[in-house]
């Protein structure tokens, strides 16, 4: 279980380091290396408790046709054109384990989230180093603790995305991302939901319905030398002010921020070069 939790942890900090980099490049066809990542946010969205990271990673770069791999997401590229693709969106989040909030309830297992995401080309400078995209990932959530698997919901997350590149040449990029999060009923009732039985004098009773589930921002950064050498961090806020669940009583923050940094070196990578245009 410590092993999933510090995957899923991994997995939420790389999706936020995730950029759309568009320059075309020749690059190594795959990559191997090692690094470490540190990670500190909240035990479920609202809660006023924290938990913090500090990891080794293994990591593995292929950059195929269809199949993308790099230290910030897994792209199984379906479609592509210039002006619009669509790739497969990954997300998750940690068990809610111990917290005060929840004394007395279950606790909330790890979620996987996948689905597709059809993101856009809205803008992009005639070197294609500052881009704007517009990504509209749709995913199905599951909650596992591998004893018991089932189904809680879906989310809708459409996102404007600027990113600039190698700003005046220095190597480093910056990427800001920002929007809306939607889900159904049965994503909110796993988070928020006080069932009866489980209702106190300072906890009452709660049923959460679909809808606005709050704003999400997010400002990462990284820079990669050309030794192999990697580092990047983000700082993402969320903002869950009119979210159709804030009045549950799990939601004990309304606005926090997550903070997380990694940084990699490679050790092997191959002779043969291919042309990219994110990475």
């Amino acid at each position: 279980m410590k092993i999933l939790v510090r995957s899923i942890a991994l997995l939420s900090l790389l999706c936020c380091l995730s950029g759309a980099y568009a320059q075309t490049e020749l690059k190594p066809e795959w990559e191997v290396g090692a690094g470490f990542a540190a990670i500190d946010f909240p035990m479920y969205r609202g809660s006023n408790e924290r938990r913090s990271f500090l990891l080794p990673i293994p990591y593995f770069v292929y950059r195929g046709e269809k199949l993308q791999v790099n230290r910030e997401r897994v792209r199984g590229l379906i479609f592509k054109r210039d002006t619009a693709e669509v790739d497969v969106s990954l997300n998750g989040s940690v068990p809610a384990k111990g917290s005060i909030a929840r004394q007395g309830m279950p606790d909330l297992d790890p979620t996987l989230e996948v689905g597709p995401s059809l993101n856009i080309h809205l803008l992009y400078s005639g070197d294609k180093k500052n881009t704007l995209d517009l990504r509209m990932p749709l995913r199905g959530v599951i909650a596992s603790d591998f004893k018991h698997v089932q189904g809680v919901g879906w989310l809708f997350q459409p996102q404007l995305d600027v990113d600039f590149r190698d700003i005046d040449h220095s190597g480093w990029n910056i990427g800001l991302v920002g929007g809306p999060i939607f889900s159904d009923r049965r994503y909110h009732q796993y988070f928020y939901d006080v069932a009866p039985q489980y209702a106190t004098s300072t906890r009452p009773a709660y049923t959460a319905s679909g809808g606005y589930s709050g704003m999400q921002y997010i400002f990462a950064f990284n820079r990669r030398q050309q030794d192999g050498h990697w580092v990047g961090g983000f700082m993402k806020w969320d903002n869950l002010n009119g979210a159709v669940f804030a009045d549950s009583p799990l939601v004990k923050s309304k606005s926090y921020f997550t903070i997380g940094i990694a940084a990699t070196w490679t050790f092997n990578r191959s002779d043969k070069l291919v042309e990219v245009n994110d990475d």
